[in-house]
């Protein structure tokens, strides 16, 4: 009888091993991603040195330099064929003279295979909720947006220099955030934010992203920036608002996927 106890314990203790094996190889392994963003003039790299430069020529034939570029994405989306979306739901504030969170790793895992890709450019309106963010309150001298405008949050600051008419140095504030009317009893507010399809993408082990960011395209598709005309206070302005947004579709690309 004993025999058999041991013979029938050892039984049980091997089909329980298969089985915690069985178990660990069945489990999907499941990959971070990582995000590099990188900043270009119509294919030139931005680099430290070129801020403050007057440089540029956009669009429209104006001179200009960049004096700062702070901008934030959102709600990094996975979506694979099933239709199974993996949504990480937090955000990053990127600064590029300052080369602050140019490499960024959502705080999701998702499975190895092909997904499509997408970020939201600023918060949306379920996510932009005026001072909810205490990281950002402070950010770059604070990152809200004034209450009577709607409050919230800022989408994006591009500043720097322009070659006037006159041929004066005038600075410019491209400022976006959600389009506000305070002519209006309640104050209208469309939210401008857009989603950027980086379109499809293998992920595997070690996947980095990189997006890329023409300066250029804020100035010219489809609306045509006239700087003498729209140079500064563009946060109160709602058709200015729209037309940025506008701007912005043709403004991010997928560039390198390393593996």
């Amino acid at each position: 009888m004993k025999k058999i106890a041991l013979i029938l314990a050892f039984g049980l203790v091997f089909v329980a091993c298969n089985t915690d094996d069985d178990a660990g190889t069945s489990e999907e392994q499941k990959f971070t991603v990582a995000f590099s963003f990188t900043h270009n003039w119509d294919g030139g790299a931005i680099a430290d040195a070129d801020f403050d430069l007057i440089q540029y020529t956009n669009a429209n034939g104006e001179q200009l330099s960049i004096s700062k570029i702070v901008y934030l994405i959102s709600d990094i989306t996975f979506t694979n064929a099933a239709g199974e979306v993996f949504d990480a739901g937090d955000f990053n504030l990127v600064n590029v003279r300052e080369n602050s969170n140019l490499s960024f790793t959502p705080n999701i895992e998702i499975p190895a295979g092909d997904y499509t890709v997408t970020f939201t450019f600023g918060f949306d309106d379920e996510d932009n909720i005026d001072l909810a963010y205490p990281e950002l309150n402070s950010a770059d001298g604070g990152w809200n947006v004034p209450l009577p405008m709607g409050g919230g949050y800022h989408y994006m600051r591009l500043e720097g220099k322009y070659i006037n008419t006159a041929s004066d140095e005038i600075g410019y504030q491209y400022h976006t955030i959600r389009a506000n009317d305070m002519s209006t009893t309640p104050i209208t507010l469309q939210d401008t934010s857009f989603e950027v399809n980086l379109g499809l993408v293998t992920i595997g082990s070690s996947t980095n992203i990189e997006v890329q960011m023409n300066v250029a395209e804020w100035f010219k598709n489809p609306n045509l920036w006239d700087l003498n005309v729209l140079f500064t206070v563009l946060m109160p302005n709602f058709d200015a608002q729209i037309m940025m947004s506008e701007n912005g579709a043709t403004v991010f690309t997928k560039g390198a996927v390393t593996q």
